[in-house]
């Protein structure tokens, strides 16, 4: 009688054995499905929460775009890289043409180069990450050689190379590269209609406003040679400057030329002592002379006379009588 109870209640919570045995493959089939899934990388129906994605992004996972995503700085890498295969296709190119290698006295006729590369602010923005010293340096060193493979170039008129190659170097080339370049270079004095030269002199704290024009000769053969007129603030040179080693300093570059007697100088000057504004007024005269006589620029360049003086008075210091001179030590 317990026995039969038991049956009972068994089959009332699990159902037949009939239900249980048709129940038993399908639960199997299941399972089966589910593992099926896993191996193959679960491609079963999409859930709603992946409701319209693609399938293929779901089967396949996407590459990276480069080698270099997986590292920190993928930008820079990847420049970089670009930079070493444009080195490599411009020597592939070069040997080709059989301008490589180049012998030494070839390589030393070659017209010098000054690049001027970004600095390591602007390259920060271009590259996307900081740029520290040494990664400076690695691209520099890549430019430095791709301009070099121009300059072989554009020499040897490979044209079409030179051009594919500075189409890559400008993009890291500073652009105050013309303001750099043009540092340090003299202007070149242009003449007026009158024939009048217009320079400046400098010299410590002096200034000297310098006009020289031709003296006009007369083709009467009686008149009496003209003299040389230099007028400093309208007033003459004897006067202005009392101490003769003023006069000589400034009348040294018409000696040096020969040409004292030929042009007539008037001046303004401004600033600093006699020294500075006879020195001033004599680096005035000598760039002008340049100016009238294009031949003498190698003799006054070799003589020092067109170059700025730079020699200035030296501060004092503080617990010093001068700038170097001492007070006298007393023991007692």
């Amino acid at each position: 009688m317990l026995r039969r109870q038991a049956v009972f209640s068994l089959r009332r919570c699990y159902g037949t054995t009939a239900s249980l045995r048709q129940a038993a493959p399908s639960s199997q089939a299941t399972r089966l499905d589910d593992l099926r899934a896993g191996i193959l990388g679960r491609t079963q129906q999409p859930t709603a929460n992946t409701e319209g994605v693609d399938d293929d992004v779901r089967k396949y996972k996407v590459p990276p775009s480069s080698p270099s995503f997986y590292t920190a700085r993928p930008v820079f890498y990847d420049q970089v890289a670009q930079l070493e295969r444009a080195i490599a296709t411009a020597n592939n190119a070069l040997r080709r043409a059989q301008l490589l290698p180049l012998p030494a006295f070839a390589r030393a006729s070659l017209p010098p180069i000054h690049p001027v590369w970004q600095t390591k602010e602007e390259m920060t923005q271009h590259f996307q990450t900081k740029m520290t010293l040494a990664r400076y340096r690695k691209v520099t060193k890549l430019l430095n050689e791709l301009n070099d493979y121009h300059r072989i170039a554009n020499t040897a008129g490979v044209n079409d190379l030179a051009n594919k190659i500075y189409s890559i170097v400008s993009l890291f080339e500073s652009s105050k590269k013309d303001a750099f370049l043009a540092r340090g270079k003299r202007k070149p004095v242009v003449l007026d209609v009158y024939g009048r030269s217009y320079t400046v002199g400098k010299r410590k704290t002096s200034s000297a406003r310098v006009w020289m024009i031709p003296v006009q000769q007369q083709e009467s053969s009686s008149a009496p040679l003209p003299m040389t007129t230099i007028l400093v603030n309208n007033i003459p040179l004897n006067e202005f400057f009392p101490l003769p080693a003023d006069r000589e300093r400034i009348t040294r570059p018409l000696k040096v030329a020969g040409i004292l007697g030929k042009y007539n100088v008037f001046s303004i000057v401004r600033g600093g002592g006699t020294t500075g504004q006879s020195g001033a007024l004599a680096h005035g005269i000598a760039k002008g002379v340049v100016a009238h006589e294009p031949d003498l620029e190698t003799l006054f360049r070799r003589t020092k006379l067109t170059r700025r003086d730079p020699r200035m008075v030296e501060r004092k210091k503080t617990g010093l009588a001068k700038a170097r001179k001492r007070y006298t030590w007393v023991k007692r």
